[in-house]
């Protein structure tokens, strides 16, 4: 009787006390594979029956089972496992490790395991034990398998066990054995012409049917062709396509894994409810002219391809969307889930689309991985990885990689079949002759129309739609300072995760927890100022040309525009440049030039128009509306008419419109001229030939703090709280400091990771989040939204939008302020500012 458990496994022994576990462990598995219970409790207290023990003891046995299964063992577990939380636990360590876990059940009658245990001095527990375990037992039986065993044996007499042996069968996941040499291609999408093409390049002799169509292809010399997968949808002839591939798989020719579109295709082709979309509708058609026959047979083949291979001795991986190294050779529904689909940040690109994380970027593998699934314009070598999805069915190419060699070879798409919603050449792609050719301070149309895609050293190739250029072009040219002091805008900055509290919508708990569920420990709380992001260039003598024009400097706001009237920005960058020298930072830092990030107070200074338009009209209407109304439903109450109702919410209305008033309020106060006006810097971004987002945030305002020394009636500073999220004394510490802030009339706080610039388990983490006081909110979402109706509809808000837009700006904001420092010329630097005004205007709610 072979039991058979695949490579890599979790066995889980389960059966009473008395069964013959550990007996069998013994006869069919290494001394090192076996963690018994038993020799656990010993281990931690010198005693393998102290059953007070168990607890410690399955904590360590977990441990160790962990750390082998990390390291790619089979590991077996000897206990009686009849309880389902027992068993819960094991099953997900297996997930945890993308490993598999198989239930070995030694299902032995009473009476056997009764004698057994009376033969042992260390067993002196009662029959009443045995009963029990063997009635959990009966009762798990049945939902084994639904608990996420993928095997179960059940072993019922003591024959069965005698004739039993173990057999440990590869993964299917597992060709190391195959050594190629190989031919892996990319996407081909029903693209049959082109991966005929694409085949002869490549050496190989297509075989033809008597209806001459092609039914299989092998190479003279041996090679054998890999496929990403998403052989299927959008194409002009996926039948062709799966009739080719399918036959050089069936003659031993070619090996394919599974894309999302095969995956997907089966569901339909099942009668499964699926989106059709996204090509499968073409698949559908096309395959509704073939026989039942071939319907079913491509349906079977989709439906049997492996997620990913492992060739060549572990130096090969093959996966649709790629494959991180912790997933090499496991199986699990999160390394297919990978391999399919990829991974994403939870941000939503300019089209609408998920943005994928950038995994080939930290790829640090022994292994080359080769996958598709995310079209590129070519094939690149990044980290010993290659996306060969080159969006043939788009218009681009088919490609494919020699391996060994690494020859890439490919073919033009004989036409766009389907049109992308994400275009795959976008307009600013030239020649690299024709860019070095530029003159440094020329701005030309072309660097900023139609579809744009600016390359940033952090979050990959950004891309910028034509519509949104168009309204970032009027912005720019209308209104925005000289361009050549315009090196940098601040990103949008994203609001905290919408808290579930009764009372309020954002809540520092929730920026804690979101930094910490992506691995970023220590933060950085920032008193949020009651003013308007300002960019400040300053520079040290103000008679001198720098970026090609003659000035001092330049104050904006976060879109490009001038704050003031230039004699007043003139006076301004005097005292920041006064206190910049008297602060000793032009030689600290060896520069002649500052640019500063701040918010410049108060709010009234930039948006005047806007308080007295928009919210002091809402207020005086509310104010000479409201108390009118009261005083009716007043009057009709007192002449018994039921309107207590009504006259309770006026009444709330009232008091929320005052709120309201009193919000709004403390963003102004009188200035004439200069006097009044407050700067509060928070960050150096840059100086000649140096960035600084390497610097944590404690470095940056420790800088701030000095200008403030040296000139406090221009300077603020900014209050600060370090909060470690894994602390819980700490973030109670946080989250007191932001009631006591808002409390206060505080706008409330920003939450930053403390080491500044910092990578996340997906990506960019957020440079910072907002965490907005309830009273503020009142001014963003008008004077009632307090009331639980409103709240309970505003916690709906969707936050992936705009958490998409903040890492975007945040990275192009980063690569233009290191072109700048690199001295790269002022049209290369224009390019990431314009794509950051142009992100701008893409449609996300203004309130967030």
């Amino acid at each position: 009787m072979r039991l058979s458990i695949p490579d890599m496994s979790l066995v889980v022994l389960i059966g009473a006390s008395g069964a013959g576990k550990s007996t069998f462990a013994r006869q069919h598995f290494a001394p090192t594979q076996v963690l018994s219970s038993d020799y656990f409790r010993g281990l931690v207290a010198d005693d393998e029956t102290d059953q007070a023990a168990s607890a410690d003891a399955f904590d360590a046995l977990h441990y160790i089972a962990g750390k082998r299964l990390a390291a790619g063992r089979i590991t077996v577990i000897d206990a009686t496992n009849v309880q389902r939380n027992a068993r819960s636990t094991l099953v997900q360590l297996a997930k945890d490790h993308n490993v598999l876990p198989v239930a070995i059940v030694l299902d032995m009658p009473e009476a056997l395991c009764l004698e057994r245990n009376a033969g042992r001095p260390d067993r002196d527990f009662g029959a009443h034990v045995v009963r029990r375990h063997r009635a959990e037992l009966r009762r798990s039986l049945k939902s084994l398998q639904r608990e996420g065993f993928r095997r179960v044996h059940v072993l019922r007499s003591v024959e069965e066990v005698a004739a039993a042996t173990i057999e440990v069968e590869p993964l299917l996941n597992d060709k190391r054995d195959e050594t190629g040499p190989f031919d892996v291609l990319g996407d081909v999408h029903g693209c049959r012409a082109e991966l005929e093409e694409l085949l002869g390049e490549l050496g190989y002799v297509i075989e033809r049917d008597a209806e001459q169509r092609a039914i299989g292809a092998a190479h003279p010399a041996g090679r054998r062709a890999v496929f990403v997968g998403d052989l299927v949808d959008r194409g002009p002839d996926t039948p062709g396509v799966l009739r080719l591939v399918m036959g050089m798989v069936a003659a031993g020719t070619a090996l394919v894994v599974c894309g999302n579109h095969e995956q997907k295709l089966v569901r339909a082709l099942r009668g499964r409810n699926v989106k059709i979309s996204h090509g499968l509708a073409d698949s559908l058609a096309q395959l509704s002219a073939e026989s039942p026959e071939f319907r079913k047979q491509a349906e079977e083949f989709c439906d049997g391809l492996i997620a990913h291979y492992v060739l060549d001795g572990g130096d090969l991986v093959v996966a649709h969307a790629g494959l991180p190294e912790r997933y090499h050779g496991r199986a699990s529904g999160a390394v297919r889930g990978f391999a399919l689909f990829g991974e994403t940040t939870g941000e939503i690109d300019e089209y609408g689309l998920p943005v994928r994380y950038p995994w080939a970027n930290d790829y640090r593998g022994k292994a080359m991985v080769l996958y598709g699934h995310t079209p590129m314009p070519e094939a690149e070598w990044v980290n010993g990885t290659m996306c060969l999805d080159t969006g043939c069915v788009f218009g681009g190419k088919l490609t494919a990689l020699r391996y060994p060699e690494r020859e890439v070879v490919s073919v033009q798409a004989h036409r766009v079949w389907y049109e992308s919603s994400k275009p795959l050449r976008l307009g600013n792609e030239q020649p690299a002759d024709t860019v070095s050719r530029r003159e440094p301070h020329v701005l030309n149309l072309d660097d900023v129309t139609g579809h744009r895609a600016v390359e940033t050293r952090y979050h990959g190739r950004i891309a910028v739609q034509p519509e949104r250029a168009a309204a970032a072009l009027e912005v720019m040219s209308r209104f925005a300072i000289d361009p050549r002091w315009l090196l940098y805008l601040p990103p949008t900055m994203a609001p905290v995760a919408t808290s579930d509290r009764p009372d309020v919508l954002e809540h520092p708990e929730e920026a804690f927890a979101g930094y910490r569920a992506v691995g970023v420990q220590h933060v950085l709380c920032e008193e949020k100022h009651m003013g308007s992001r300002a960019v400040v260039l300053v520079c040290r003598d103000s008679s001198a040309a720098r970026f090609g024009i003659d000035g001092s400097g330049s104050v904006h706001t976060r879109t490009g525009r001038p704050f003031f009237a230039p004699d007043q920005t003139e006076e301004l960058l005097s005292h920041v440049r006064a206190a910049a020298t008297s602060a000793g930072l032009w030689e600290e830092l060896s520069t002649d030039w500052l640019l500063l990030d701040a918010e410049l107070m108060p709010w009234s200074a930039k948006a005047g128009g806007l308080i007295v338009n928009q919210y002091a009209s809402v207020g005086a209407a509310a104010g000479a509306a409201l108390p009118v109304a009261f005083d009716a439903l007043t009057a009709a109450a007192q002449r018994g008419v039921d309107v207590a109702e009504l006259r309770d919410k006026t009444g709330a209305r009232i008091a929320n419109a005052d709120a309201y008033r009193e919000a709004y309020r403390r963003y102004c106060w009188p200035t004439d001229g200069l006097a009044g006006v407050r700067l509060a810097p928070f960050q150096v971004l840059a100086t000649e030939g140096r960035t600084y987002h390497d610097q944590e945030h404690s470095w940056h305002l420790a800088l701030a703090d000095r200008l403030v020394a040296v000139d406090p009636e221009l300077f603020t500073t900014t209050r600060r709280l370090a909060v470690d999220t894994a602390d819980p004394t700490s973030t109670a510490a946080g989250t007191a400091w932001w009631t006591e802030l808002t409390e206060g009339g505080g706008e409330g706080m920003v939450v930053k990771p403390a080491a500044n610039l910092t990578k996340a388990q997906r990506g960019l983490a957020q440079p910072g989040v907002k965490v907005r006081g309830r009273e503020y909110l009142r001014i963003i979402y008008g004077p009632d939204y307090t009331e639980p109706m409103h709240l309970d509809r505003l916690r709906q808000r969707g936050l992936g939008r705009k958490r998409g837009l903040a890492t975007r700006e945040y990275a192009l904001g980063i690569e233009g302020l290191e072109r700048v420092a690199r001295g790269e010329p002022l049209w290369r630097v224009h390019e990431c500012v314009f794509a950051v005004l142009a992100l701008e205007s893409e449609p996300v709610d203004p309130r967030l």
